[in-house]
């Protein structure tokens, strides 16, 4: 018995005489091509929507946004291999009708048209907004932390700028020192390489000057050298990489991403309602419901949420005290009583107004006396114990009350797969574009080439 044995390579073969048969009738590129074919491309911003009367015919901005969109659906983001694919892959031929880019007018596509590029993400979701494939009656909010291209060992604080400074006025001075006594040898020796030395040194000084101003004015603790928009972020013992918070409003029926967003927040918690609001005025909605995890908790957030009928479903993030080894009462043991603006104790005694902290947005209530209380070694360390009341403790109180059971379980079933997709998309959830242009570009990509998968699930279930 021999083993299985392909074709002769020598042999003839007759395939098909026709790009259109290279491409089964229901393969997924059929419906990026199809959308891409009926954009406004001149509407959305695109440059060379309109091809000019003279001069070398450029590429139609259609043929390279499908190109893209048709890469990122298949895990092919760099421009070299998109370059590639379009002489060996016959999907990428059907697509582009055999026409070969090379990778730099790729590349400067994707570069020069980020905010339209955009706005075709945006298009889709109308599109399948439009065509009932989802009703936003309840959206799920999440965030998640996507690396950028930057090295951790670009970061940098005041202290690593101070001692960098230093070692170059240094080697200024040694430089400076050297052309003085080689001036005072031979003064009509020709100047060599030291004076570029010197420039490249005070070249570097400037740029250190720059990034130690934009630290005190933003108010930044460390900055990423070359990728200025990125942030630290992430948990755990090991160093935070430099990365960029993306977050996503997704519809719970249907799984498609309906809204998008490229952050440098570190954390959620300033997220709710900007996220929400933009989410709500991009599918010209009247109320908005929306669930999101603790990481969002925010009073003011949430105040602001309701101000703009959007209805958040969101668990109270509270502190804990751990005072004592984290056996003392928790404020939750504590009775508000409205009438009287107070708490009172588990022991009977009031807690009074003291204070308005703005900074932290809360009120100060304090006891009196706790020195002869019979609960104070369950209660305090200190004198006398304390409590705070966020200014929109009513707005925290209500979102956390929304967020049943059940409601959470909608939230992580329909939050948490998108970014699982996107990332295995992404090699992992690391970009190829530097700082909030390219980001944004390449997330917009990400999503349409996401939601277009999603859809053609959707469909295929349905029939």
């Amino acid at each position: 018995m021999s083993y299985v044995r392909g074709d002769d390579r020598g042999q003839v073969a007759l395939l098909p005489a026709a790009i259109e048969d290279y491409v089964a009738a229901a393969a997924p590129v059929r419906v990026i091509d199809a959308f891409v074919v009926g954009l406004d491309m001149a509407c959305l911003g695109f440059g060379r929507a309109v091809p000019a009367s003279t001069g070398r015919p450029p590429y139609d901005p259609r043929d390279l946004l499908k190109l893209y969109i048709w890469g990122y659906f298949n895990e092919v983001r760099s421009s070299r291999r998109l370059e590639r694919e379009c002489g060996r892959n016959v999907e990428a031929m059907w697509l582009l009708r055999r026409l070969r880019p090379d990778f730099k007018t790729i590349a400067d596509f994707r570069r020069d048209n980020g905010s339209a590029i955009v706005g075709a993400c945006r298009a889709f979701v109308l599109l399948c907004r439009d065509t009932g494939l989802f009703s936003a009656r309840l959206v799920a909010l999440d965030g998640s932390k996507f690396r950028a291209v930057a090295s951790p060992k670009k970061v940098v604080g005041r202290q690593e700028i101070a001692e960098e400074a230093a070692r170059l006025d240094r080697g200024i001075s040694t430089y400076l020192a050297g052309l003085d006594a080689a001036d005072a040898a031979d003064p009509d020796d020709a100047p060599g390489a030291v004076p570029a030395a010197i420039m490249v040194l005070q070249t570097r000084w400037a740029e250190l000057s720059r990034l130690a101003a934009k630290l005190d004015d933003e108010g930044l603790v460390a900055i990423v050298e070359g990728e200025e928009d990125a942030r630290r972020m992430g948990i755990g013992k090991r160093p935070k990489p430099p990365s960029y918070n993306v977050q996503t409003a997704v519809d719970a029926g249907s799984g498609l991403i309906v809204h998008h967003e490229v952050t440098c927040e570190a954390t959620d918690s300033r997220m709710l309602h900007p996220i929400a609001k933009a989410t709500k005025d991009s599918l010209d909605l009247t109320e908005l419901t929306v669930v999101a995890d603790a990481g969002y908790s925010s009073g003011v957030q949430a105040q602001a949420c309701e101000a703009d009928a959007i209805v958040p479903c969101v668990p109270a993030n509270r502190s804990v005290n751990n005072q004592g080894g984290g056996t003392l009462f928790d404020r939750s043991v504590f009775t508000y009583e409205p009438a009287s603006d107070s708490y009172r104790c588990p022991a009977g005694q009031a807690l009074r107004r003291r204070q308005i902290m703005r900074r932290d947005a809360c009120v100060l209530y304090a006891a009196s006396d706790c020195s002869d209380c019979a609960l104070k070694r369950q209660c305090t360390t200190a004198e006398r114990r304390l409590i705070t009341r966020s200014l929109y403790e009513d707005a925290l109180e209500r979102m956390n009350g929304r967020a049943t059971p059940d409601m959470m379980r909608k939230r992580r079933c329909a939050a948490e797969h998108p970014f699982g997709t996107i990332k295995r998309m992404m090699a992992g959830g690391r970009f190829l574009t530097r700082n909030l242009k390219g980001t944004r570009t390449e997330m917009a990509l990400s999503i349409i080439a996401y939601n277009m998968l999603r859809s053609i699930n959707i469909k295929a279930k349905a029939a």
